[in-house]
């Protein structure tokens, strides 16, 4: 039987690893340092020889119970690694002039329905959403969400401000605000590869501003599948948008006969699903329009800016501590006793 390791699995496990070391019956962690022999030099009491690697091409750790001997035998000094040593990150991707970032979408991966069924994926060709590089880290070390790329095109205006609303920049791409990189989170967990990510619980003001005006299936993106052909010109307003949710109302501009542009008006709230139709646009004065497809973009669960953590796929975890001389309890050197 098909299975997968759900993004909700993921999660629940770096949130789990990054609890126990705070949690009141936490666990203890360390950072040891080790191995102060030449490599190719020793002979262990087992009359084991260890003659693979040299010090410049060091062997690859094995995952074993005798490994696990040699590493605490070797061991020479260790750090405790404390619950302000660690963070949630995700891959640290930053905005850059002239690349074509994909959307947000929800339903990346899955299969469109009608005659020829095709799977969705991103403009990157991603299949999943956290696969896709649907946000950015900009030099002022905001984090921004893309909700719309302009169908494809590249990028030139770098978004900025940490409004609680959708921003638009000049290449009419529309991002959404996310959160700011702390002092002390660039500092310490931001690398090359990846960047930390707050909790709800750990949020800063604009943070926060972004989480208390999220609202859950508030809608914001509507994209055209296909176009269709044959209607009457012209931009039709109050077009209801249907599914479990309520309020959302929408524009529609076809010009050429064809769709060439949706605009939310009204997002509405509590959508899981929803659809404008073609026999919509129809009645809202667009006569003799067929075959237009429309898709509606359902944010994520709280809507966008929530729980950044789950919106951006923060499964992983970064550790950073260092082990310094001066700690020592004796000379300020590592000190080490050999049995």
């Amino acid at each position: 039987m098909p299975a997968i390791i759900t993004n909700k699995f993921r999660l629940n496990n770096a949130e789990q690893f990054h609890e126990s070391f705070s949690e009141p019956a936490n666990n203890i962690y360390y950072l040891g340092i080790g191995r102060p022999q030449a490599w190719g030099t020793l002979t262990r009491a087992d009359g084991r020889t260890d003659y693979e690697g040299t010090d410049s091409n060091p062997t690859t750790p094995g995952d074993t119970v005798v490994n696990e001997f040699y590493t605490f035998d070797e061991l020479i000094a260790a750090k405790r690694i404390t619950g302000s040593d660690i963070s949630f990150v995700i891959p640290r991707r930053n905005w850059t002039s002239g690349t074509v970032y994909d959307i947000y979408r929800h339903d990346y991966g899955e299969y469109t329905t009608g005659s020829t069924s095709t799977r969705i994926t991103s403009t990157s060709g991603a299949t999943t959403l956290f696969d896709s590089t649907f946000y950015v880290l900009s030099s002022d070390r905001n984090v921004y969400k893309c909700l719309d790329n302009n169908n494809g095109a590249t990028v030139n205006d770098e978004p900025t401000g940490v409004s609680i609303n959708s921003i638009t920049t000049t290449d009419g791409y529309i991002w959404k605000y996310m959160y700011t990189l702390s002092a002390a989170q660039q500092s310490i967990f931001l690398s090359t590869d990846f960047m930390a990510i707050p909790t709800n619980a750990n949020a800063g003001t604009d943070h926060l501003d972004v989480i208390s005006n999220a609202v859950n299936g508030s809608l914001d993106i509507v994209k055209i599948k296909t176009a269709g052909s044959g209607g009457t010109d012209g931009t039709f307003t109050g077009i209801p948008i249907r599914g479990d949710g309520s309020g959302g109302i929408a524009s529609v501009t076809v010009s050429g006969g064809a769709v060439t542009s949706v605009t939310v008006t009204t997002p509405g709230s509590d959508y899981t699903f929803a659809t404008i139709s073609n026999a919509q646009i129809v009645s809202a004065g667009s006569t003799s329009l067929s075959g237009s497809e429309l898709d509606v973009i359902i944010p994520p669960k709280g809507g966008h800016g929530a729980n950044a953590l789950e919106e951006l796929g923060g499964f992983f975890v970064m550790l950073n501590t260092t082990l310094e001389g001066s700690e020592s309890a004796n000379t300020g050197d590592f000190s080490c006793k050999w049995i």
